[in-house]
């Protein structure tokens, strides 16, 4: 049963007031809700990325979890240590990696990798901005087609990684989608994942504001067009199984799909984007969702 707002807003928050963070910062949005999934017994390990920074100076924290601060590969091994130190003691605690596209997709993939294969007890969160936004915007493997960066100002040329549906080819038993655009949806995942044994992986779309380009008053809703025009699926995969959310399934028919350019116009990194590169992600989007629907046929 999903929650109300009274409830939500009564739930462990998972951040604090006078962070580092830009305004209209998404990840902020994410931690605050990462508190009302998975309440307070929760420690964090910290990826290398901009919720490094977010957190504040220490030896204060802005965070109101235990916080381990690593290295961009360190995040897996180190959670999947820490479970095992509080599970000795006794303690029912969920240790989560809290890691951005670029510590996951990228430099960290190896060690993400590892831990999936081990069925490692931990809770891996990748919060994707889609580009190294910490360090001036540079692309990343999550970065989409057309995509303008600091490293690729003519627009990326190749298409998104897709980490949710690697993550089930290495058959761990919980993977989620996610958006801070849809936080009772977000929310309720967390809660599942939190009663899952084993290796869970949530990927929360983050916008954000200035390396998408777009007014900081507009993450929620650019959050929200990504999953309204299909670019962005919300879907969870439990023992086997996937299911698309409610919010997603008017996607499974291309006919009742919102069109892209209401998420590409809303972004300046789209700017430069011709018709026929459009019509390129048209047909990425529909061969995502041709992929999904052959899964949702054969489990």
């Amino acid at each position: 049963m999903s929650l109300g707002l009274r409830e939500i807003l009564n739930k462990h928050n998972g951040i604090l007031s006078g962070t580092s963070a830009c305004p209209g910062c998404p990840e902020n949005m994410a931690m605050r809700m990462l508190g009302m999934g998975l309440g307070k017994d929760v420690v964090l390990v910290v990826v290398a990325g901009c919720s490094s920074v977010i957190q504040g100076n220490a030896p204060y924290n802005a965070y109101n979890f235990p916080t381990v601060n690593v290295a961009f590969a360190a995040g897996p091994a180190t959670a999947a240590g820490l479970a095992r130190a509080y599970k000795q003691k006794g303690k029912n605690v969920t240790i989560v990696v809290w890691a951005g596209d670029g510590g996951s997709a990228d430099i960290g993939f190896a060690s993400l990798s590892g831990a999936a294969e081990r069925n490692d007890n931990i809770l891996y969160l990748t919060v994707d901005n889609e580009a190294y936004m910490n360090s001036g915007g540079q692309r990343s493997g999550s970065t989409p087609f057309g995509a303008i960066t600091t490293t690729t100002p003519e627009g990326k040329k190749e298409n998104k990684k897709n980490l949710p549906l690697l993550m089930i080819a290495h058959n761990v038993p919980y993977v989620a989608t996610a958006s801070v655009g849809y936080p009772h949806d977000y929310i309720e995942k967390l809660k599942k994942a939190r009663q899952v044994e084993g290796f869970r992986y949530v990927h929360v779309l983050t916008p954000d504001p200035y390396g998408w380009l777009f007014d900081p008053s507009k993450t929620v809703e650019v959050a929200k067009l990504a999953v309204q025009t299909c670019y962005w699926p919300l879907f969870e995969y439990y023992n086997g199984k996937l299911n698309i959310s409610s919010e997603s399934l008017h996607c499974l028919d291309r006919r009742t799909r919102r069109p892209i350019r209401d998420f590409l116009s809303i972004q300046g990194r789209f700017k430069k984007l011709t018709d026929e590169q459009i019509k390129i992600l048209e047909q990425y989007i529909d061969n995502l969702w041709e992929k999904l629907k052959s899964m949702l046929n054969n489990p």
